[in-house]
C-alpha cells in the first residue's frame, strides 16, 4: 500500500436529489482503496441568540420555543442519513449528524474520525465560484487531509 492510498473516506452528504454523483464517486474510491467510509451531514441550523429567541417555561428549565424544530431537524436528517447508510452499506456508527457551522463540523469530523480524504460536491459556477464555493471554502480552511470535490450540475 502506497502513502496515496486512502484508509478512511468521509462524505460529507447534503441530501441534494442531485449529489447522486458524489455518493458514486465515494463508493468507487471505497471500493477502490478498500477503505472505511464514513458519511456525515451538517446541520447549519444555528439560534440567532438564546437571549434573543422567545421561550417557553417546563418546569425548572427555559428551552427556546424552536426547541422542537431543531429536534426535528435531527430526526429527519436522521432518516434521510439512515436510508442512505443502509442503501450503501454504512454501518450506523459511520453516520454522523452535525449541527454548526458547515465548514467547521466536517473538519471536526474528520480529525476526530481520523479520515484521510473528505469528499463532497460543488455545484458548478462560473469564474472565482468555481474555484471556491462557500461550503468548498469553510471546509478546506484548516482541514488536515485530502478534500476531493466532486462537481454537480452546471450551476445554471
Amino acid at each position: 500500500m502506497s502513502e496515496q492510498d486512502y484508509k478512511h473516506l468521509l462524505l460529507a452528504l447534503d441530501f441534494a436529489p442531485d449529489a447522486e454523483p458524489v455518493l458514486a464517486r465515494a463508493l468507487r474510491l471505497r471500493g477502490q482503496y478498500a477503505a472505511r467510509l464514513s458519511l456525515v451531514h451538517v446541520l447549519d441550523y444555528v439560534p440567532h441568540s438564546v437571549e434573543l429567541m422567545p421561550m417557553s417555561y417546563t418546569g425548572d428549565l427555559m428551552l427556546p420555543e424552536d426547541f422542537d424544530l431543531e429536534n426535528r431537524l435531527i430526526e429527519v436528517s436522521r432518516a434521510q442519513m439512515d436510508e442512505i447508510g443502509e442503501r450503501i452499506g454504512v454501518p450506523p456508527e459511520d453516520r454522523h449528524i452535525q449541527i454548526g457551522p458547515v465548514g467547521h463540523a466536517i473538519q471536526a469530523t474528520a480529525e476526530e474520525l481520523g479520515a484521510d480524504l473528505v469528499i463532497l460536491g460543488s455545484h458548478g459556477r462560473h469564474g472565482l465560484k468555481a474555484l471556491l464555493g462557500s461550503t468548498v471554502k469553510s471546509v478546506v480552511q484548516g482541514l488536515t487531509c485530502d478534500l476531493l470535490c466532486v462537481r454537480i450540475g452546471d450551476g445554471t
